[in-house]
C-alpha cells in the first residue's frame, strides 16, 4: 500500500545537510516504529547514528499511511523504507563506480563513507547521494542487506523520558499562548438550557473568554490555573436537559442474534450470505463476555491550535492525522490543505481515545481567536466519561470432540462497533464521529458505522481458530444503538475471541484428558505455531514444581492468524479473599524478522501488562446520570504490586518476514490468566474482569 502511493525514494528518504531523514506515516506511540526505523537504514546504509532522524510526521509533508493501528508499522512502513534504503544503498554504489571506476563488489559503505577496497578513496555518503533524483523509483525487489553486527539502539527519547526532560504534547509552552478547557455536560445524551451569568461574568472579569457554541462550552485565557478553577466554576453553574439519562440495561442481555445484524465468517472474512444452522448436540458450549473498557492512557488527551486567518495549524497525538485533518476541515468549512496537522507525542493509548476529539475542539476555540495558540487539555474525568470505549463484547462457542481431537466448532461474536475514528465517507461520516459536533449549533447524529467486512477486522478479528478443525461455523453479530460511543482499542475483537476460544480449548482437553499443550499441538500442523509450543513446553518444564494452592494456565494465538505467534504460561495464587496474585509469566514468541529485539520484547511484554490489567480490573460503569468510572478508583487498572516475574523468549525465525507484534499478547494473556485461575480453584471463569467478586460470586453458583 505505502509504496504504491509513494513510489519514489525521495518520498521516504531526503537529506539535510549532513544527516538523512527518514519519512513515514506511521506515528510513534511508544511502539518504537521510529527507533525501528532508523535501526533499518542503519543497517541498509551503515551511516552512523547520529546522523539519521526522522522527520516530523505532518500532513503534506509525511506520507499518508492512514492510521497508525493493526500492528501493520513494521509490515507497511518498516518495509516501505526498507526498500527505499536498498534503491538508495544500490544507487549509491552505482553512482561511486561510475565516478572512480572499479568493479562494484569492490565498493562498500561503512560508517557512514562509500570506499573502495584496496585503495584510498574514501567518499561521504551523504555528499554522494545529495544529487538523489527525485524521479528515482524505490525498487522493492531489491534484497534487503544485513550487517554481520547490526547497531544495537536505545528507543528514542527513553533518557529524556525517564530524566523528566522529554517534551509530550501536553507540555508545550509558546509565546503568547492560552490554556483551554471544556465544560462537560453529564453524560453523552444531555443538552443545555443556560449558564449562570455571574459564573462568565466572574471569567471575564479574569481576562478569561468563555466559547459557547450551543452545547459545547468552554474556557479559555492565558493563565492554565485561572482557566482551571473557571472551568469548574462554570461547570457548576450549567442547567443542563439530560432527558432520560443514559440507558440503565444489561448490557450482556442486549448481545444476542435476536437484535443483530449477522454475517457468517469464512477464512476470516464476513460473507453476506444466510447463517448456518448451530451444531447439533455440542460436547461443550460456554459464552465469554467482556465489559466496556478504556484505554487509561496515563494522560488526558491534549492538543494545540492556531487559526492564523487562513490556516488551521494544529499539534495533535492522534494515531491518523490525514483523516482526522479531512474530519475538521469538513467540520469547520475549511479546504483540506487549510488545516496542517503535525504529530506530537502525548502519552500513549494503543487506540482511539480522546486525541482526536481534543484536536477537534482545540480548533473550535482557535477559530475564534486568530493568531492566538490554544493548548486545551481533556481532565482525568473528561477522559475517563468522553473517550470512545472497547466495545462490550460476548462470544458463544460451541464445540464437538470426537476420538479425543476437536472435529466441529462454532464460535458467535457479538458487539458494537470497532470502527469510530474519524475516517471520511458518506453522510458526513468524519465530522459525525467527533463528539463535539454532537453538541455544535447544527448538531450531528451520532454516527451509525455499517458493518465492517473486512478480513480479520473488528469484532471478527480471531474469531476463526488458528486451529486444524474440520467443521468451523463462525458468525459475525453486530449489535447497534448501544449505551456508549466505541471504537478501536488494541487488539479490537482478538481479546473477547481468544479469551473464548483459547478458555474453551482448555475445557476439552480437560475433558479429553490431555495435556493443554499436547492438545493444542495436536491441532496444529503449522511447523512454526508447533515449535512456538514446543519452546514454552520446555520453559514450563525448567521451572520449579508449582506450590499448594498455585495454578498455572496456557494459551496460544496468532494475531489474525497472519502476524505474531504468542505462547503464554501463567502460574498464579487466589488469596482467601479472592484476589488473583499473578506469580510468573513466560511468554515465546515468533515475529519473522527481528528489527528493534528491545522493542519487540517492550512490545510482548506491555501487551502482557496491558491484557492482565483487562482480565482483572477494567470495566466501565455507568447510571442514568452518566459514566461512574472517572477515576483510578473508580476505574481500577494493575498496580505495581502485581506486576509478576517474566521470561520471554524470542525464536530465531530471521529467514522470514517481520510481522506486526504490537498487539500479538494481549488476548491470550486474558486466556491463560483465566485458565491458570480454573487450575488453582476450578472456577470457570467467562466474564472479565475477574474480580474477587467475581470469583465469589462464581464460586457460590458451582
Amino acid at each position: 500500500m505505502s509504496l504504491k502511493d509513494y513510489p519514489y525514494v525521495s518520498e521516504w528518504i531526503t537529506f539535510d545537510e549532513d544527516c538523512l531523514l527518514v519519512h513515514t506515516g506511521k506515528v510513534d506511540i511508544g511502539q518504537r516504529i521510529s527507533t525501528a526505523l532508523i535501526r533499518i537504514v542503519q543497517d541498509e546504509l551503515a551511516l552512523p547514528l547520529p546522523q539519521i532522524e526522522i522527520a516530523p510526521v505532518r500532513t503534506d509533508h509525511a506520507p499518508d499511511e492512514g492510521i497508525t493501528s493493526g500492528s501493520n508499522s513494521i509490515e507497511q512502513s518498516g518495509r516501505a523504507v526498507a526498500s527505499a534504503a536498498a534503491t538508495l544503498r544500490a544507487h549509491i554504489l552505482a553512482t561511486a563506480v561510475a565516478q572512480h571506476g572499479g568493479d562494484l563488489k569492490d565498493w562498500a559503505l561503512e560508517d557512514g563513507f562509500v570506499q573502495q577496497t584496496g585503495t584510498n578513496i574514501r567518499i561521504s555518503l551523504v555528499d554522494l547521494a545529495q544529487d538523489l533524483p527525485k524521479d528515482l523509483r524505490v525498487d522493492a525487489a531489491l534484497p534487503r542487506f544485513v550487517p554481520d553486527e547490526p547497531a544495537a539502539l536505545d528507543m528514542r527519547g527513553i533518557t529524556e523520558m525517564v530524566t523528566g526532560r522529554f517534551t509530550f504534547l501536553h507540555d508545550t509552552d509558546l509565546p503568547g499562548m492560552w490554556h483551554a478547557r471544556r465544560i462537560s455536560p453529564p453524560h453523552a445524551k444531555a443538552t443545555l438550557r443556560k449558564i449562570d451569568q455571574d459564573a462568565i461574568d466572574k471569567a471575564h472579569a479574569k481576562g478569561l473568554h468563555v466559547f459557547q457554541d450551543a452545547s459545547f462550552v468552554a474556557v479559555a485565557g492565558p493563565n492554565e490555573w485561572h482557566v482551571v478553577k473557571a472551568a469548574t466554576s462554570l461547570g457548576l453553574g450549567c442547567t443542563w436537559d439530560t432527558g432520560a439519562g443514559l440507558p440503565e440495561i444489561d448490557i450482556f442481555a442486549q448481545l444476542v442474534p435476536q437484535n443483530a445484524q449477522r454475517f457468517p465468517v469464512v477464512n476470516g472474512t464476513p460473507q453476506k450470505a444466510p447463517v448456518p444452522a448451530p451444531l447439533e448436540a455440542p460436547d461443550v458450549t460456554a459464552r465469554f463476555e467482556r465489559p466496556y473498557q478504556m484505554h487509561g492512557a496515563l494522560a488526558p488527551s491534549a492538543a494545540l491550535a492556531e487559526w492564523t486567518g487562513d490556516t488551521l495549524v494544529l499539534r495533535s497525538h492522534s494515531q491518523g492525522i490525514y483523516p482526522l485533518r479531512e474530519a475538521i476541515a469538513d467540520s469547520l468549512g475549511l479546504r483540506t490543505e487549510q488545516v496542517d496537522i503535525t504529530h506530537i507525542p502525548g502519552s500513549g493509548c494503543y487506540g482511539h481515545n480522546g486525541a482526536d476529539d481534543a484536536a477537534f475542539e482545540a480548533a473550535l476555540i482557535a477559530m475564534a481567536h486568530p493568531n492566538t495558540p490554544i493548548l486545551l487539555k481533556w481532565s482525568r474525568e473528561d477522559e475517563h466519561a468522553w473517550e470512545p470505549y472497547a466495545p462490550a463484547m460476548a462470544v458463544q462457542v460451541d464445540a464437538k470432540l470426537a476420538g479425543g481431537k476437536i472435529i466441529a466448532l462454532s464460535a458467535e461474536a457479538h458487539s458494537d462497533t470497532h470502527r469510530g475514528r474519524p475516517r471520511p465517507g458518506p453522510n458526513r461520516a468524519g465530522p459525525a464521529k467527533l463528539i463535539a459536533n454532537r453538541f455544535r449549533v447544527q448538531a450531528m447524529d451520532p454516527y451509525v458505522s455499517p458493518p465492517n467486512m473486512g478480513t480479520h477486522a473488528g469484532m471478527h478479528r480471531n474469531l476463526d481458530p488458528i486451529y486444524d478443525i474440520p467443521e468451523k461455523r463462525l458468525v459475525k453479530n453486530l449489535v447497534q444503538g448501544l449505551p456508549h460511543r466505541t471504537s478501536a482499542m488494541r487488539c479490537l475483537g482478538a481479546v473477547a475471541n481468544i479469551f473464548a476460544l483459547e478458555s474453551t480449548i482448555d475445557r476439552l482437553a480437560q475433558d479429553t484428558d490431555s495435556d493443554p499443550i499436547a492438545f493444542r499441538r495436536a491441532h496444529l500442523t503449522d511447523p512454526r505455531a508447533r515449535a512456538v509450543l514446543n519452546q514454552l513446553d520446555d520453559c514450563i518444564a525448567a521451572r520449579p514444581p508449582l506450590p499448594h494452592g498455585s495454578g498455572r494456565g496456557v494459551a496460544y494465538s496468532q494475531y489474525k492468524n497472519t502476524m505474531t505467534r504468542v505462547g503464554i504460561a501463567i502460574e498464579l495464587t487466589v488469596s482467601d479473599t479472592a484476589e488473583v496474585r499473578l506469580d510468573h509469566a513466560t511468554l515465546v514468541a515468533d515475529a519473522g524478522r527481528v528489527i528493534d529485539p528491545d522493542g519487540l520484547i517492550a512490545q510482548l511484554e506491555g501487551g502482557f501488562m496491558q491484557g492482565a490489567s483487562w482480565a482483572l480490573y477494567e470495566q466501565v460503569n455507568w447510571d442514568r446520570d452518566g459514566i461512574t468510572s472517572r477515576d483510578w478508583n473508580s476505574y481500577p487498572v494493575i498496580r505495581f504490586d502485581n506486576v509478576p516475574e517474566i521470561d520471554l523468549v524470542l525464536l530465531d525465525t530471521s529467514d522470514h518476514p517481520s510481522v506486526g507484534a504490537g498487539e500479538a499478547s494481549p488476548g491470550p494473556t486474558v486466556a491463560a490468566i483465566s485458565n491458570a485461575i480454573f487450575d488453582c480453584t476450578g472456577l470457570k471463569l467467562q466474564r472479565m474482569p475477574f474480580t474477587p467478586e467475581t470469583l465469589t460470586q462464581t464460586a457460590l453458583e458451582m
